[in-house]
């Protein structure tokens, strides 16, 4: 019980620090202003016989502080703001809480935890999503994907001004009927130049000679 101690007039009065060094927390009751140390007590479990509360009061407590030969000793420490009290309490829960954590993980074994497999499986495939790859429309080297007509042949553009593929070409006009010359589907006659006053020869008939120069052009008519 606190109310037992001699309150109005302590033994000692300086700083209390809370270290720890691997899984034991040390408090420390160092002199205020020199830092000097004046008791320190090892806790190895909280809560536990190292640290003990009083019960008749938050603020005081019981701690066994060790010296370098090992001797123990029982002394009473208390706290005359209660926040303060409250701040060692959860410093030291903090500190063996971390130390459970640690214990925890030391204990699984990394071999029985779930494995990742990164490698790929027979067959399997990924698919790239690759954004801002898209040329911008007219840029110089763009082209345009060609529609693939049956059997996978590729359709040529239609031709400029409007007309579409299969459209039948607009007629050849037809030759033009000079007077006096017989024209007929195969041959293709022309005016001759008029004849020297002076006799000569007779000259060649002209539908002969024109069907001979024009021939290719007779056979593409149809």
């Amino acid at each position: 019980r606190a109310a037992e101690w001699q309150l109005d007039q302590p033994a000692w009065s300086g700083r209390l620090r809370i270290t720890a060094r691997g899984s034991t927390a040390f408090i420390r009751l160092e002199d205020k202003t020199s830092g000097e140390l004046f008791a320190q007590a090892p806790v190895e479990q909280f809560p536990g016989i190292a640290v003990e509360s009083v019960t008749d009061s938050s603020r005081y407590f019981v701690i066994r502080i060790e010296d370098e030969n090992g001797r123990r000793a029982f002394i009473g420490v208390g706290f005359v703001d209660r926040g303060d009290a409250f701040d060692f309490n959860v410093a030291l829960q903090d500190h063996f809480k971390w130390v459970r954590q640690q214990s925890e993980l030391a204990r699984q074994d990394p071999e029985q935890g779930p494995k990742l497999d990164l490698g790929f499986k027979e067959g399997q495939t990924i698919k790239l999503n690759i954004a801002n790859m898209k040329k911008k429309e007219g840029a110089t080297g763009s082209t345009r994907a060609r529609p693939a007509g049956p059997g996978g042949l590729t359709l040529l553009p239609p031709p400029p001004g409007g007309r579409c593929c299969g459209e039948r070409p607009p007629a050849l006009p037809g030759p033009a009927r000079l007077p006096g010359t017989p024209i007929t589907d195969s041959v293709l006659s022309w005016p001759q130049p008029s004849a020297p006053a002076a006799p000569a020869a007779p000259a060649a008939p002209a539908a002969p000679a024109a069907a001979e120069a024009w021939g290719d052009f007779a056979k593409a008519s149809g």
